[in-house]
């Protein structure tokens, strides 16, 4: 059984992860996390804790960690599909069946017409068996030939056969003698066949009738696309006859309304969809064929494209049209634009991330599909109002969507360009320049409210907070909700970093400084950004200083006021004991100096500055592992810990 991934977060996101794991281990809420003696290694102190928000487990002994997925299949040694199946029906969500799913992604294919038998004349007249050349179009003869749904399938003759070769008992003869199988409608019985299969003939199909039409391959030629591209898309063209399909796929056309390739009129005549158009074939995450897009050769014709209607196996709400392709070339940077041509032309160009919706505005589902490529990703909007809407519009959306370590970039193009006239005009290197510059969302938002508002009063100032206290409501709880408003604070003169000297040297080298020291600076001045930091405890020294620094944060990370300057009173009052230790690091080192303008860039860093301290401290904890179980765990969070931070965007040294 094949469970998509949405599946599988959403029954995570049902799941109580506090209370599945205290049905089997009993649990003592602890400040903000809930703790307890691990059920993997005997231990007589509990080490063993469960964070509720993060729907997350770990063992500071034995470093075991995971979801409620890895608890239930470690505890109870259970494979990945009965878990499943259990949490899925505690969270009243039901899994995909696999028999549905195949069931209702096929339909009936008619058996070829039987053709009459030959009479006693015509055997007189033809002494030899002569085929008969079809009265189909040469195209469709072609076609036919590939037998693409009928690799199983043989038709049964009984022409010119004598019956004495069948065992007696095989069939029932009538009384008869002269019994006619053709006259009595003896036919073969309509057979199952995939619509998967079916798309896969008909994109073969329209790559064919390409190399027919001229007009169409000269529409391709003009917008700089080579042959090579029209392979690897698998460009094709439709035919301008009403009923080309009918005359393809005669025995298909139950498939084909099915997927809504071939309409019905009001009259009740059938219609090809797609006609006069070259087509673009949209394929899903595994590659298959599922759906076509055609553009008019005539930019007079409305609408300019049509897409295949939603199918049993089409959801455009659910699609990006080069994604698949997208991650056939290992893409890193995801860029979302707005047509087919847009797509293509980039990836001829090498930027292999783009994406575009199948004709719908941008949702929450498409955000979130690219999100799990990236966890930055850049839109692309055209410079007009239209655009500027667009833009809009889609960072309403994205507010929801955005946890903490997320990035958006809107890219706004020139006038009268879109992202594949734009690559043309200036070339790659340009353009990728200009992507570079694009500016982040919390850049963007601020542009956006201080042009309907004049900052240079009170009253417009504190319009834009306003404003921006509504769309902050929302954002997900976390750190870059609470270092949006500072970020805002700071660029409209409110915020204490307004009266701190701005220095030149935006280096984040810091001699004599080490990473613990860092952080603890860090989280003096942003304690919200502790939750990105609470699984290092596990790792840490029982008496170090950023151990008790960091436990104290936990005991009153639920208390911490939403207003900055209170957080920091709040936290330094309850950091009064580490006064000795923490006062001079906050003097010796000024966060002024790191050049952090964006809540982007300090969650950035924040995350960077993570994964440099969990190296450091599993390399250290590897030195005396408690016990073999122990080691194997830590050198797999160490592998993967030195993978993150390789994907770090920071190329500087703490």
């Amino acid at each position: 059984m094949a469970i998509p991934q949405h599946t599988i977060d959403q029954i995570l996101d049902r799941t109580d992860i506090v209370e599945l794991i205290n049905q089997r281990v009993k649990l003592k809420k602890t400040g903000r996390t809930y703790s307890g003696c691990c059920p993997f290694h005997q231990e007589k102190t509990p080490s063993f804790h469960v964070y509720r928000d993060k729907a997350y487990y770990h063992c500071f002994g034995c470093q075991a960690n995971g979801n409620a997925i890895k608890f239930l299949m470690e505890i109870d040694n259970r494979p990945f599909i009965d878990v499943m199946k259990d949490l899925a029906q505690h969270a009243g969500i039901e899994l995909p069946k696999d028999n549905f799913a195949a069931k209702s992604a096929t339909y009936k294919r008619q058996p070829k017409q039987a053709k009459p038998a030959p009479s006693s004349s015509d055997k007189t007249n033809n002494k030899t068996n002569e085929h008969v050349p079809s009265n189909d179009p040469p195209e469709n003869q072609a076609f036919e030939a590939q037998n693409y749904v009928e690799q199983s399938h043989v038709e049964p003759s009984y022409v010119d056969q004598g019956y004495d070769q069948y065992q007696p008992d095989a069939f029932f003869y009538p009384d008869d003698a002269h019994f006619d199988f053709h006259q009595q409608g003896f036919h073969e019985q309509p057979q199952e066949a995939s619509l998967y299969d079916l798309l896969e003939a008909v994109a073969n199909y329209y790559q064919q009738q390409l190399k027919q039409a001229p007009h169409a391959q000269n529409y391709f030629q003009n917008r700089g696309l080579s042959q090579d591209t029209l392979d690897n898309w698998r460009l094709g063209y439709a035919p301008t006859d009403w009923q080309h399909l009918e005359q393809a796929f005669p025995q298909d056309i139950e498939g084909l309304k099915l997927v809504g390739l071939i309409r019905e009129s009001d009259q009740g005549r059938q219609f090809n969809l797609l006609r006069d158009r070259v087509i673009f074939p949209i394929r899903d995450a595994k590659g298959r064929v599922v759906g076509f897009g055609g553009r008019a050769l005539n930019d007079e014709i409305k609408p300019k494209y049509i897409n295949s209607p939603d199918s049993e196996i089409f959801h455009k709400n659910q699609l990006l049209y080069g994604l698949y392709e997208g991650r056939k070339a290992k893409a890193e940077q995801w860029l979302m634009v707005e047509g087919y041509m847009d797509v293509i032309a980039l990836h001829q160009s090498g930027i292999h991330g783009a994406v575009a919706t199948l004709g719908t505005a941008s949702n929450a589902e498409h955000l979130n599909i690219l999100f799990r490529q990236n966890n930055s990703l850049t839109l692309a909007f055209d410079g007009d109002s239209a655009g500027q809407k667009a833009a809009w519009r889609t960072l309403e959306i994205a507010l929801p969507l955005l946890e903490d370590g997320r990035q958006l970039h809107f890219f706004i193009l020139p006038d009268q360009h879109d992202p594949d006239s734009l690559i043309q005009s200036i070339g790659q290197e340009a353009f990728l320049e200009k992507l570079g510059q694009s500016p982040l969302l919390s850049d963007f938002l601020y542009a956006q409210l201080t042009q309907r508002f004049d900052i240079t009063s009170p009253e417009g100032k504190g319009q834009v907070m306003g404003e921006l206290r509504q769309l902050s409501q929302q954002l997900p709880n976390g750190s870059y909700k609470y270092l949006l408003s500072q970020s805002f604070k700071d660029r409209l003169g409110f915020g204490r970093r307004n009266a701190e000297a701005n220095s030149n040297d935006l280096n984040l080298s810091f001699g004599g400084i080490d990473h613990s020291q860092l952080l603890m600076v860090l989280l003096l001045h942003f304690p919200k950004l502790y939750k990105a930091f609470e699984t290092l405890r596990a790792l840490l020294p029982e008496q170090s200083l950023i151990k008790h620094f960091l436990d104290t944060l936990d005991r009153i990370e639920e208390q911490l006021p939403q207003d900055v300057e209170a957080c920091r009173a709040f936290v330094l009052g309850a950091c009064s004991h580490l006064h000795p230790q923490l006062l001079p690091l906050l003097n010796k080192i000024q966060l002024s100096q790191l050049g952090m303008d964006h809540p982007e860039d300090i969650n950035k860093h924040a995350e960077d500055l993570y994964h440099r301290l969990q190296v450091e401290f599993l390399r250290k904890k590897l030195k005396q592992p408690a016990s073999i179980k122990e080691m194997h765990n830590l050198k797999q969070q160490l592998n993967d810990a030195y993978k993150q931070l390789s994907r770090s965007e920071i190329r500087v040294e703490y």
